[in-house]
């Protein structure tokens, strides 16, 4: 039988071991899942690609065709190196009819419209302007899933107003919350004046968007002290 300070050597120097080996495999773990995700986003990647250089190449719709005339008609124009207009609009139609497994939409589009003295400056401001269009989608689609929350008896009175009025005041928070979008539709006219009128179109992830209302409103509940997370994320699927 080992001595007492040999049996703590031996169990400290097991436990060590154990420790190591634990190490190992999170370590292990954690650099297959790393791998594995690249590897997916790398194989969407190379799918959008895939995707896009066939849109490019097919001919676009006929519905596609005819309103990019009227655009062209009306003096808007593409940037070089842009998609043609038709192409852009079919690809706005495109992810317009995309759905879920659930049937709802995949995308939220937001547009907007401005103009500057010069290209970049109002192509800035008119893509700000569609995510406050977006952050306004967003908003108004909890605002009404609040209501009919309370017209179903799921959610208190009392406590819908306090949700209500955040959603009302977060939609800064929101359009703040809201990542990376995709670009659909960039085209733009010069004016009378020499200004350019940039219109956009952008389209983003309706999962994403449900996120950035979900950190929006929070962040607004906390704030006034509101303890509603837990029934917000039950009704609202959160």
């Amino acid at each position: 039988m080992p001595e007492p300070s040999r049996r703590f050597k031996y169990f400290s120097t097991m436990i060590k071991y154990k420790i190591l080996v634990l190490a190992g495999i999170l370590i292990a773990s954690t650099m297959m899942l790393s791998a594995q995700t690249s590897a997916d986003v790398m194989k969407e990647r190379k799918e959008i690609q895939k995707m896009t250089k066939a849109q490019v190449k097919e001919k676009a719709s006929k519905t596609a065709r005819k309103e990019a005339k009227k655009y062209v008609k009306d003096g808007w124009l593409v940037a070089p190196g842009g998609l043609p207009i038709e192409k852009q609009l079919d690809k706005s139609y495109q992810m317009q009819y995309e759905y879920e497994d659930n049937f709802f939409p995949k995308y939220i589009m937001g547009e907007a419209m401005s103009i500057g003295e010069n290209y970049d400056a109002a192509k800035m401001q008119a893509l700000e302007l569609a995510k406050q269009n977006l952050a306004g989608q967003i908003q108004t689609e909890v605002t009404a899933l609040i209501e009919n929350s309370v017209a179903n008896k799921q959610l208190a009175a009392e406590d819908a107003a306090s949700v209500v009025q955040s959603v009302s005041a977060s939609k800064n928070l929101i359009s703040q919350s809201i990542g990376r979008v995709v670009p659909v539709i960039e085209m733009y006219r010069t004016k009378d004046n020499k200004n350019k009128e940039i219109r956009v179109v952008i389209a983003y992830n309706a999962e994403m968007a449900k996120e950035a209302a979900k950190k929006a409103v929070r962040q607004d509940l906390e704030e006034k002290g509101k303890e509603l997370h837990e029934k917000l994320d039950k009704l609202l699927g959160w």
